[in-house]
């Protein structure tokens, strides 16, 4: 019974004070028919594939955005590019052997509409262990790329809605600027 209060008195309070989600003001850089394209690199071909299907997927799920696979029908057109991506040793174990590694990879997001355009880089990390082997297989490098990457791409939503605030005008009365009384 107390759980189901302080639920209601919680939601209450979040509505009442007006929260909206990052996604709510994400959704004004990312509206209409969305187009989503890749870098790809040379060196990681399969991981840029895995960033663009990553992006389109957070795209529709958290969005609602409809994808269209020609930038001509586009309302917004997303650009990504695998920056770096590296591998840290992060714990050895008693032989002197690396038992713990973190991926880490940098993305850069490109965004173009019709009313605005601009760039965010994101970062995410992944750590994973090596059991019993000496260096990292390639499936376990591909996987931890891969979420490193997710985890990177959640960061975009944030990024996005920030961008929102620090476009929208600035109203004169609102500013608590310092004004030289000399000048």
């Amino acid at each position: 019974m107390v759980k189901k209060v302080f639920v209601s008195l919680l939601f209450l309070f979040l509505v009442g004070c007006g929260y909206k989600p990052a996604s709510h003001y994400a959704k004004d850089k990312v509206k209409g028919n969305v187009f989503v394209d890749m870098y790809i690199s040379i060196e990681d071909p399969k991981n840029s594939v895995i960033i663009k299907d990553a992006m389109s997927e957070i795209l529709v799920s958290r969005f609602g955005s409809k994808l269209v696979y020609n930038k001509n029908q586009a309302d917004t057109t997303l650009f990504l590019r695998l920056n770096s991506v590296g591998m840290q040793v992060l714990q050895y174990d008693a032989q002197g052997y690396e038992k713990l590694y973190r991926a880490t990879v940098n993305i850069k997001v490109d965004y173009a509409s019709h009313e605005d355009k601009g760039s965010v880089t994101v970062s995410g990390t992944y750590d994973f262990a090596v059991d019993g082997q000496n260096e990292i297989s390639e499936a376990k490098r591909f996987e931890a790329i891969k979420n490193a990457s997710s985890k990177a791409l959640e960061e975009v939503i944030s990024k996005l809605a920030i961008e929102t605030f620090r476009k929208e005008p600035i109203n004169d009365e609102e500013t608590n600027e310092y004004e030289d009384p000399q000048q």
